[in-house]
C-alpha cells in the first residue's frame, strides 16, 4: 500500500500534522516508536504564549494559534483541556520588574507589572520575600496529551493510518525518498515528513543531510497526587533557556552536535511549575545540552535542585511527592521551526523545532497541509530549511 504521506513521530507535531493532512484529503500513514512516548509534548506545560510575538510573522502566527485553539476541542470533538489563565512571570529580588518588563517592549501584548504582594494576591503560594514583584501576561494553556490524543482520534476517524515502529532506513530511489523502513515492513508513500523533534537530526543524517536542528536534555518533577492548588502558570522572567539555546546552536559549535559525550553548554534551572485541570503538577526545569540521545544524568541531583528551587519561590511545592522524569526538546539554530522540503532531497519533510510549539504550531500545521493541497504560499519563506543551506 503506497499512501501520500507519511509521518514520522506522534508528539504534538506529528499528530496536528497528520491530522491537516488527512483532513485536506490525502492518504496519511503516522509512525511513532512508541505507544507512549517520553516526548517532549509528554512533558509540557501545554503554554499557549499567543501575547509573545515580536515580529509581525510570530504575531500572525500566534493571533492564528489562540483563534483554532479556542475552537479546536469542538472541531476534533474532543476536550483537549484548553482553559485562559494568568501567566506570573517572577522578577528575582535584586532585579528591577520595570527594567526586566523593558525586556517585552516588542511583544504584541505587553504585560502588567506587579509588585510582590499584587503577585501574591494573584498566586497566593508565591513566598513574597523570594521576588521583587512579576510580570502578568494572558496565557492560554492546554494538557498536551489530552490533545494530542483528540487530534490522533480525529485522524482516525478521517482514514488515517496509525502504525507503533521506529524507522531505520529509506525506500529511496534516484535521490528520492520514496518510503521508509521499519524493522517489519517497508512503507511507500509520495512523500516523508519529520516530526521526531530530537530525533530529527540522526534520522535527516541518515538520508543525507545536515541542518542546525539541535535539543535539550529537559528534566522535571511531575507530582499526581496532590492537595494543593495554583492559580497560575509560573515562569522567571529572565528565561535562561533561550539564551542557552542561542549559544548552543551557534555555527561553530555545530561540530560537537555530531560527538558522543559532549556538553556543548553548561546546564540552566528556570524555575517554574503549572498545575493541570486534573491536579498533576509539573515543576521545572533543568535543561542539558548533551549531544547523547540516551545521556546519563544523575537524576537524584537534579531533584534536589528542582526541589530546592521551586521551594525557595513556592514553598509549598519543595516536598510535594512526586517523580523526576526527563525527555528531550528540539529547537533550531534561530529559535524558529523547520517547516517544509528538504533542499535536493525530493519526497522529505521536516516539521520540528518550535520553540513555541503550543502558540503556533497547531496554525503551521493547517498551513503545511494548505501548501501541500498547492497553497505554495502558506508555509512562511523563513521557515524552509533552505536558509540553513
Amino acid at each position: 500500500m503506497t499512501t501520500d504521506w507519511i509521518v514520522v513521530g506522534n508528539g504534538l507535531a506529528g499528530a496536528a500534522l497528520s491530522y491537516e493532512l488527512q483532513k485536506s484529503g490525502f492518504s496519511v500513514l503516522l509512525l511513532d516508536q512508541s505507544n507512549h512516548p517520553e516526548n517532549g509534548t509528554r512533558y509540557s506545560y501545554g503554554g499557549i504564549a499567543y501575547w509573545s510575538g515580536t515580529t509581525a510573522l510570530m504575531q500572525q502566527l500566534c493571533q492564528e494559534g489562540i483563534t483554532l485553539h479556542r475552537q479546536l476541542s469542538a472541531e476534533l470533538e474532543s476536550d483537549t483541556q484548553f482553559r485562559e489563565l494568568d501567566l506570573l512571570m517572577t522578577v528575582a529580588p535584586e532585579d528591577d520588574p520595570t527594567a526586566v518588563a523593558t525586556t517585552y517592549t516588542k511583544v504584541a501584548i505587553p504585560p502588567v507589572i506587579l509588585d510582590a504582594q499584587t503577585a501574591a494576591e494573584r498566586e497566593p503560594l508565591l513566598n513574597q520575600s523570594a521576588i521583587a514583584g512579576a510580570l502578568r501576561f494572558p496565557h492560554g494553556h492546554v494538557s498536551p496529551s489530552a490533545t494530542v490524543a483528540a487530534y490522533n482520534q480525529a485522524f482516525l476517524r478521517l482514514g488515517g493510518l496509525i502504525e507503533i515502529a521506529p524507522v531505520i532506513g529509506w525506500i529511496e530511489q534516484n535521490q528520492r525518498i520514496q518510503g521508509v523502513k521499519t524493522p517489519t515492513a517497508a512503507h511507500a508513500a509520495a512523500n516523508v515528513v519529520i516530526c521526531a523533534g530530537a530525533y530529527t537530526r540522526p534520522l535527516l543524517r541518515s538520508a543525507g543531510f545536515s541542518t542546525r536542528i539541535y535539543f535539550t536534555h529537559a528534566e522535571l518533577i511531575e507530582a499526581t497526587a496532590v492537595d494543593i492548588s495554583l492559580q497560575a502558570l509560573v515562569m522567571p522572567a529572565k528565561l535562561q533557556r533561550f539564551e542557552m539555546e542561542a549559544k548552543a546552536s551557534a555555527p561553530e559549535t555545530d561540530v560537537l552536535w555530531d560527538q558522543p559525550g559532549q556538553e556543548v553548554v553548561p546546564a540552566i534551572l528556570d524555575a517554574g511549575v503549572v498545575q493541570f485541570r486534573d491536579g498533576r503538577l509539573l515543576i521545572g526545569q533543568v535543561s542539558r545540552t548533551l549531544t547523547d540521545l540516551e545521556a546519563t544524568i544523575d537524576a537524584a541531583a537534579s531533584e534536589a535542585a528542582l526541589r530546592r528551587t521551586i521551594g525557595q519561590l513556592l514553598p509549598a511545592l519543595e516536598s510535594v511527592p512526586g517523580e523526576w522524569r526527563s525527555c528531550r526538546v528540539a529547537f533550531s539554530g534561530d529559535r524558529l521551526p523547520l517547516v517544509g522540503a528538504v533542499p535536493n532531497r525530493d519526497g522529505l519533510h521536516v516539521f520540528t523545532g518550535f520553540s513555541n510549539p503550543f502558540s503556533i504550531l497547531p496554525p503551521l500545521a493547517r498551513r503545511f497541509a494548505q501548501a501541500a493541497t498547492g497553497l505554495s504560499k502558506a508555509i512562511p519563506p523563513q521557515l524552509l530549511p533552505n536558509r540553513f543551506c
